[in-house]
């Protein structure tokens, strides 16, 4: 048990801790998609084998329950970034979708499918099921994974972004908790991004091709 609890604590140094930080480093590009591609194909291996996950949705959902709790906290992020935009930056105000639509929907479709669904796999799923027997306060669990998560937007080099992700990560490490559904957690998170560079935060989050 000591033996494997010193595995788990280093591959969650080296996954969560070294390699993040070591992409905000600047070294060169392709060693980098190189490592993250490394890392990410091992989280794939160790879920399929270790843990047992199969990657399918899961049929036994309170989906009433997680639509309720999604369109309310849906409601409070649309009114707060609506404002934040508007006394911040008035003529960013919606620009995206109503000036480069042919950009607006390809950020949407690269987002949710090559950035929000290998996040939930890394960040909720291999997380959660991987280091679930280290925490028994699963407070803490939620606040340390979504410390992390944070962590691995630190590349951007941009305080905003540390800010959301980290409110992001507390939101979606409960929904993952409570659902256990890689599908639900990936569904709140596209929707919560793509509404910010819906609503014209995505040049405040140093998203490039989003400026006014």
């Amino acid at each position: 048990m000591k033996n494997n609890k010193l595995f788990f604590l280093s591959e969650f140094f080296i996954l969560f801790i070294l390699l993040p930080v070591s992409l905000a480093l600047p070294f060169n590009i392709w060693i980098k998609v190189g490592m993250v591609v490394i890392g990410f194909i091992y989280i794939l291996v160790v879920l399929k084998k270790s843990e047992n996950i199969n990657f399918q949705i899961k049929k036994k959902i309170d989906w009433k329950s997680y639509w309720r709790r999604l369109v309310i906290t849906f409601l409070i992020v649309v009114i707060a970034t609506t404002a934040y935009v508007w006394f911040q930056d008035k003529d960013a105000l919606f620009y995206v979708p109503v000036q480069k639509p042919g950009l607006f929907i390809a950020i949407l479709f690269i987002y949710t499918f090559l950035s929000v669904w290998p996040q939930e796999i890394i960040y909720r799923t291999f997380f959660f099921e991987r280091y679930e027997a280290l925490f028994q306060n699963k407070t803490l669990f939620i606040f340390i994974n979504a410390i992390v998560f944070s962590l691995a937007h630190l590349f951007f080099r941009n305080t905003l972004v540390l800010i959301l992700t980290f409110i992001g990560g507390m939101i979606f490490g409960y929904t993952y908790l409570k659902y256990r559904s890689t599908t639900a957690v990936s569904i709140e998170h596209a929707l919560y991004g793509n509404w910010l560079f819906t609503v014209g935060m995505g040049h405040m989050l140093a998203f490039p091709g989003m400026e006014t």
